[in-house]
C-alpha cells in the first residue's frame, strides 16, 4: 500500500521552509500532495494559479510530488484521495500548539494521522507573512523563497 501524505496550506507564497519540510517528506512517503488550501475570506498577494505555478515549477523533476488545490476540511480531501496522512511543519513552539489542536480534531474525526517535522534551523524564521512583507516593502525576497516565485 502507497504511503500517501496531503501537505496542505495557503502557500502565499511557498518559502524555503516549506520547500524544505516537502524535499523531507519525499523521503517518508511514496506520495506527497502538497494541496493549496481555497479561503474565500483570505485576501491573498499571489494568485491561486500563481501559488500553483511556484510550486509545480520548484518540483518539476519530482514525480512523487503533485499539487492541487481544494476547498473544504483536510481530513475529507485526505478521503477522497485516499491518503492517510497529513504533513505538516513546525517552527517553533506556538506552531506546535497550533498545529496540536488541529491534529488531536482530525483524528478524532477521522483515522487521518498527523506527521510532524521540524524545520531546518535555517529556515525555521522564515513564514510567508514575512515573505510578503519583504516584498510589499521592495526588500530581497530571493532568499527566502525557492527560484521559482516570481514577483511581476
Amino acid at each position: 500500500m502507497k504511503r500517501k501524505a496531503v501537505f496542505p496550506g495557503s502557500f502565499d507564497p511557498i518559502t524555503l521552509g516549506h520547500f524544505d519540510i516537502i524535499k523531507r517528506g519525499i523521503s517518508l512517503f511514496d506520495e506527497v500532495i502538497v494541496a493549496i488550501g481555497i479561503n474565500a475570506d483570505k485576501k491573498y498577494m499571489f494568485s491561486l494559479e500563481d501559488r500553483k505555478r511556484f510550486i509545480e515549477e520548484a518540483f518539476k523533476d519530482e514525480p512523487k510530488v503533485s499539487v492541487i488545490t481544494y476547498e473544504g476540511l483536510t481530513i475529507d480531501l485526505c478521503r477522497k484521495l485516499n491518503a492517510d496522512f497529513i504533513l505538516r511543519g513546525l517552527r517553533n513552539p506556538a506552531d506546535f500548539e497550533f498545529e496540536k489542536a488541529i491534529a488531536h480534531t482530525n483524528r478524532r474525526l477521522s483515522k487521518i494521522e498527523t506527521v510532524f517535522l521540524l524545520t531546518a534551523a535555517k529556515t525555521s524564521y522564515i513564514s510567508s507573512s514575512i515573505v510578503r512583507d519583504v516584498i510589499r516593502n521592495g526588500g530581497d525576497y530571493s532568499v527566502l523563497v525557492p527560484d521559482s516565485v516570481v514577483v511581476k
